[in-house]
């Protein structure tokens, strides 16, 4: 078993990382610097919460979605996966849900997405944001009321989109709680990652296509026994080649998401991996909380050394990520206590 010291993108030395899945072990690497990435970075995204607002011309057509209603999603997709799977009255559960509620009033409580709706009844994105409140349970009865009959027509089953993307309007309308107007398993099968592609084309697109199949697989983490048994077996074999390569060409926004497929899996937690990978993507954090998406990690002390716009998503990932491993490494620890003969487990 051999370890090797590489390089980070700046020609810094990196943290030894282990050159096979197993070489860690289980070190608790992950654990020790986990409870600080998640606090540092929900407190830069909550810092920079106004940055999400919608602007007032928000329904003009000359607006762009992916600058404003996208982050705004985002943050509440991302933002209610972290307040259910972190430990209710912790700081971070507190601030998430403040979170999700800030992004709750910048759609004024689904009236703004009703609006959306109806002005563009032929597009799925008002829909999908929707789900992202709904599934944490934040609903809107004139939206829903409009989207039943929208949801029925032969255009919604039958928009033009990636395999992944469909995936992701089915689990909208699982989350929403009406009937899905494909079958998941079908879908999933049409995706890179359901066709268990050759791992040696893996690369940026393919990548983030895959991570999404998984999120919306597992509707964001929430339900891993989703996830077939030869996709586990695929994923859990190769996801260690891909994270270093991520690692090794500082996408750090993917290798977040990486971290995050690895503890959405079924079983127990990938620790050797996650041991591996996270130390780095660690030092790759700013000391204010945020981390870039890709490139050289600033040095800059600057309360913000990146635009906006190139790190708010690949700091949510990271907060992501650190919530799902977290839980994930805990499972594990208490599945540990439950099946270790002589092992006498202690209740507080």
């Amino acid at each position: 078993m051999t370890t090797t010291a590489t390089e980070d993108p700046q020609g810094r030395p990196a943290r030894e990382r282990a050159s096979s899945p197993g070489a860690s072990g289980a070190s608790g690497a992950a654990v020790a610097v986990l409870p600080g990435v998640l606090t540092s970075a929900l407190a830069w995204t909550d810092a920079h919460r106004t940055r999400f607002a919608l602007p007032d011309d928000v329904l003009e057509p000359h607006t762009q979605v992916n600058a404003t209603l996208k982050p705004l999603g985002e943050l509440a997709q991302l933002g209610s996966t972290i307040r259910r799977t972190t430990v209710p009255g912790t700081p971070e559960h507190v601030r998430a849900g403040d979170l999700v509620a800030y992004a709750w009033e910048q759609v004024h409580e689904g009236a703004l997405l009703l609006e959306l709706l109806r002005a563009e009844p032929f597009a799925a994105y008002p829909y999908e944001i929707y789900a992202a409140f709904a599934g944490y349970g934040l609903r809107h009865e004139g939206f829903e009321a409009l989207a039943r009959p929208l949801t029925a027509t032969r255009a919604w089953a039958h928009t033009e989109q990636h395999a992944n993307r469909q995936l992701g309007l089915v689990n909208s309308e699982r989350r929403v709680g009406v009937v899905t107007h494909t079958d998941a398993g079908g879908v999933l099968s049409r995706t890179w990652l359901g066709g268990l592609s050759e791992p040696w084309m893996f690369e940026g697109p393919s990548g983030y296509a895959l991570t999404h199949t998984v999120f919306h697989l597992t509707d964001w983490g929430r339900m891993p026994d989703r996830v077939p048994k030869k996709i586990d077996g695929y994923l859990r074999t190769w996801l260690p080649a891909w994270a270093d390569g991520c690692l090794e060409s500082g996408q750090w926004d993917l290798t977040g998401e990486l971290l995050a497929v690895a503890a959405s899996l079924p079983g127990p937690a990938p620790a050797e991996l996650l041991d591996t990978v996270w130390p780095v993507l660690a030092d790759a954090q700013h000391p204010t909380g945020c981390v870039p998406e890709t490139g050289v990690p600033a040095e800059d002390p600057s309360p913000d050394p990146y635009p906006f716009i190139d790190c708010y998503h690949s700091t949510l990932v990271t907060a992501f990520a650190a919530a799902l491993s977290l839980r994930s490494l805990r499972q594990t620890d208490a599945r540990t206590d439950e099946t270790t003969p002589g092992r006498e487990r202690h209740t507080p």
